[in-house]
């Protein structure tokens, strides 16, 4: 026996013991929004789309902020490759995460806002990405895309479940071409309809009659179980649609399956390499959600075209102001900007009903830290892309109290259709973000 401060006695459950109780079914019913094949045949909404990357190592401030702020800015170094697309692109400045602290560990909160990474028993909490796929996943084959580059099978990644559990990133760019377009052999389907299946019948097993524990329960425990039943709900309605979807075909494509770059210091190859591949999976409608974290921090020295690069990646980061490592910098830094510029074109050049695939696809570019020489969390380097804003601007903050970055998640959720009004840390929407 226990006793609570209410001095009310609670038996103790064992996980088995609760288990076992949970008996027949806690499935969804057969819901219209489960069936894709529904869905394409219900008046067509515009379609809105979200890639987030994160370069975990962040980029040489003062040289992608230009000196004046709103329109008519004169542009920074690192606005040259981008040119062409200025009025496309939002630069925010003095903007961050309240309270996500700790340097590196907050590459993993950069879409999740979640307070203090580097403490003692931090758990992370549900990611922008995932946030949104409850609301539009159903839409897409694929409800969301979580990729990496030079990730390495390490637990590190921009997505996070509601109980924040890590969801792994796909870093080769040929297995995400195979899923994303190629058949499986009718072995290899049978296989994944049996393992839906079995996804289905673990949820009926661990599911229902568990709301009969609550009665004994305190209220900390109620609550707990309130989570569980979520997850198992949402798990379950992504089972049901897998199931659906695996009746459509894929689609066709006239791109041939890319070969994957072998070594981590081809790191700008692996990164164009994932771009690319983001552009064909939202060309197709197979997603509207990617995230993609470039860990920089695990990646050595880098081949960049045109320059000579002698030290590894975090180690240029810690630069100490030494102008050679930060002429290196400076070169890996414009690479990136040239990526991006070759990611905002590919869109651009792709039509669907007559507009360009860019202004209905979102991109947020940005850091965990805003100088990666201190490891400082504030002032992040941030570039928004795309989606149907007014863009075009400098939009500056306070750099002493930073604006919270939060507060643009909320934009990106209200224009994907979620009805948003907060997100971790956030105010409200972000000043200064207008939809055209």
């Amino acid at each position: 026996m226990i006793r609570s401060r209410n001095t009310v006695s609670f038996k103790p459950l064992s996980r088995r013991h609760t288990l076992a109780a949970m008996g027949v079914a806690m499935a969804l019913p057969a819901l219209e929004v489960m069936c894709p094949r529904k869905v394409a045949g219900a008046a067509k909404a515009t379609p809105r789309r979200f890639l987030a990357v994160c370069n975990n190592l962040g980029l040489l401030n003062d040289r992608l902020y230009p000196k004046e702020t709103g329109r008519d800015y004169q542009p920074s170094p690192y606005m040259e490759p981008l040119l062409s697309h200025r009025k496309d692109i939002t630069l925010i400045s003095g903007s961050s995460h309240p309270e996500v602290d700790g340097g590196h560990p907050a590459d993993i909160c950069f879409l999740t806002a979640a307070a203090h990474p580097a403490s003692g028993g931090f758990r992370n909490t549900i990611s922008l990405d995932q946030v949104a796929a409850r609301h539009i996943g159903h839409l897409t084959r694929f409800p969301t895309l979580t990729l990496g580059v030079n990730v390495n099978n390490a637990p590190r990644s921009l997505s996070w479940t509601p109980g924040g559990v890590v969801i792994p990133c796909e870093e080769k760019p040929s297995v995400l071409y195979r899923k994303l377009f190629l058949k499986g052999s009718p072995t290899e389907e049978a296989a994944q309809l049996r393992r839906l299946a079995m996804g289905r019948s673990v949820m009926d097993a661990v599911g229902a009659q568990a709301k009969s524990l609550e009665k004994g329960l305190p209220a900390v425990d109620r609550e707990r179980m309130e989570q569980y039943y979520t997850s198992v709900r949402d798990l379950e309605r992504r089972i049901a649609v897998s199931r659906e979807w695996e009746d459509v075909p894929k689609p066709k494509v006239s791109v041939s399956e890319p070969r994957d770059a072998d070594s981590p210091t081809e790191y700008f190859r692996r990164t164009h390499l994932m771009y690319s591949m983001a552009r064909l999976a939202f060309e197709t409608d197979s997603t509207r959600l990617i995230t993609l974290m470039l860990d920089s921090v695990a990646s050595p020295v880098v081949i960049v075209p045109g320059a000579t690069i002698k030290d590894g990646y975090h180690s240029l980061s810690h630069h100490g102001k030494s102008e050679e490592k930060l002429a290196q910098l400076d070169a890996i830094d414009r690479e990136h900007m040239k990526l991006l510029s070759d990611l905002f074109s590919g869109l651009k050049n792709v039509k669907e009903d007559g507009a360009p695939l860019l202004d209905r696809t979102m991109i947020l570019y940005g850091s965990n830290l805003g100088d990666a020489n201190t490891h400082s969390t504030t002032n992040l380097p941030i570039l928004f892309t795309g989606g149907g804003f007014r863009h075009g601007q400098h939009l500056a903050f306070d750099r002493t109290r930073n604006y919270p970055l939060p507060n643009l998640f909320v934009n990106i959720l209200q224009r994907l259709g979620v009805p948003a009004e907060r997100f971790t840390g956030s105010t409200g929407t972000m000043t200064g973000i207008e939809p055209v």
